[in-house]
């Protein structure tokens, strides 16, 4: 044999090993991985099924009426407000069970923080800290779900209007979406393409859909497409015009979070400053320091003066538009 082959048959015999393990791999995992993928898009599919058939049985008549005029629309309380908030968090929890888990945690640390510091203030502390943390996260993962929903609406929207040039209709847009996206606008598209399949009117799984999400962007999408129904038009190029639309709100808005930045940062600096101060002076000199705890009411009036700065900075730096 030529010496000179040598180096390409070993060549040739290595590129053929490493297509071989690669046949192998992907007959043995890529294929379970895909076989999973799928097993875990039917099961989402079947629980929004199931979500949107309780919704469907606990829906009085009345909820399902086509159109409701902008004169009639009443301000939500706050139970309205505080379930519309649980259901907006994408988590697994019901209000009911939300309150138990802040009760809860509210007592056991009231009552850890009475045990250590034998003080009933310190114990009223504990229980109001313990009790609101569970209800902030809630909120925190509520603003963060619905700010990434607001910035895959754009490129959903592109991607109905193009469903809707190739000759479909809008529920194949939605099922478009909810196959294409990931969660959360996947979920809440899919959700309303899943009440239309078990009955619910096209006008009041998009009415509903605008309700259960409570984005401005979105209830202008609902609004413009039931004039689109009742009206006629082009309705992939209204899908083109909202997505251009909602895409300059979403620039708009990260504009407005820029510069206020510095406003943010300044309210966090400030609020966070007289409790700092306080605990290097205690590690300073506890001696000195140490007489401010021998007056609760001073104690109570800087907590209800930063809890009054925090909500009227707040009110600053946050607007809608």
């Amino acid at each position: 044999m030529n010496p000179a082959l040598l180096p390409i048959l070993a060549f040739v015999a290595a590129v053929a090993a490493v297509v071989g393990v690669y046949s192998l791999v992907s007959d043995l995992y890529l294929r379970d991985r895909t076989r999973v993928s799928s097993r875990i898009d039917e099961e989402l599919r079947n629980r929004l099924r199931d979500r949107a058939k309780k919704s469907l049985a606990l829906k009085e008549l009345r909820d399902l009426l086509p159109a409701e005029s902008a004169g009639d629309e009443v301000r939500p309380g706050l139970r309205q407000r505080f379930e519309a908030m649980v259901e907006q968090s994408g988590l697994e929890l019901t209000p009911g069970r939300l309150l138990t888990i802040a009760g809860v945690s509210g007592l056991a640390l009231g009552a850890l923080g009475g045990l250590v510091r034998q003080d009933i203030l310190v114990a009223a502390v504990g229980a109001l800290i313990g009790a609101i943390v569970p209800v902030a996260y809630v909120n925190i993962k509520r603003n963060r779900r619905l700010e990434k929903l607001l910035s895959q609406l754009p490129d959903s929207l592109d991607l109905m209007s193009r469903v809707i040039r190739a000759g479909q209709t809008m529920a194949q847009g939605l099922q478009a979406v909810a196959d294409e996206f990931a969660p959360p606008v996947a979920s809440e598209f899919a959700y309303c393409y899943e009440q239309q399949n078990l009955g619910l009117s096209p006008e009041t799984a998009l009415r509903e859909l605008s309700h259960r999400t409570g984005l401005i962007e979105l209830k202008i999408f609902v609004l413009a497409l039931l004039v689109q129904q009742q009206t006629g038009g082009n309705l992939a190029e209204l899908l083109d015009k909202l997505s251009g639309i909602v895409r300059e709100r979403y620039k708009l808005r990260g504009k407005i979070k820029a510069l206020t930045a510095e406003g943010r940062f300044q309210a966090i600096v400030l609020l966070a400053l007289p409790p700092a101060v306080f605990l290097i002076m205690l590690a300073m000199n506890r001696q000195y320091s140490g007489i401010l705890l021998e007056h609760p009411s001073l104690i109570w009036a800087t907590l209800i003066s930063e809890v009054l700065g925090a909500i009227w900075i707040r009110k600053i730096v946050n607007f809608d538009f």
